[in-house]
């Protein structure tokens, strides 16, 4: 069976965050995506920053993260965006049924 994992990224606006979930999930890339306002503080260019985001949240198979890797590389507004993989350690059958047959076309 496809491990499944959550990828996650961040943008500076609602705007793009939509924009990357709306076109990864008609790649059928993923099954679902969430997007939730967060504030971030961290490390760029030897200085602290601080700043309001929007972590984007994806739930996918494994064999799917190096295109959703490439996707967000070739499409997102950082020069550097934060993109994680984490795998699942479990989940009801029901939604992992669901997300399989959601990514299917791409997991094979």
């Amino acid at each position: 069976m496809s491990k499944f994992i959550e990828i996650i990224t961040t943008t500076d606006s609602i705007e793009e965050a939509r924009s990357l979930a709306d076109s990864i999930l008609r790649l059928k890339l993923v099954a679902c995506c969430s997007i939730a306002p967060i504030e971030s503080s961290y490390w760029w260019k030897n200085k602290i920053e601080k700043t309001s985001e929007f972590q984007l949240t994806m739930k996918t198979v494994e064999s799917n993260y190096i295109e959703i890797e490439n996707y967000i590389l070739q499409n997102h507004s950082y020069e550097t965006p934060q993109i994680i993989s984490i795998p699942f350690l479990g989940g009801s059958r029901d939604y992992l049924d669901w997300l399989m047959k959601e990514t299917y076309q791409k997991s094979e």
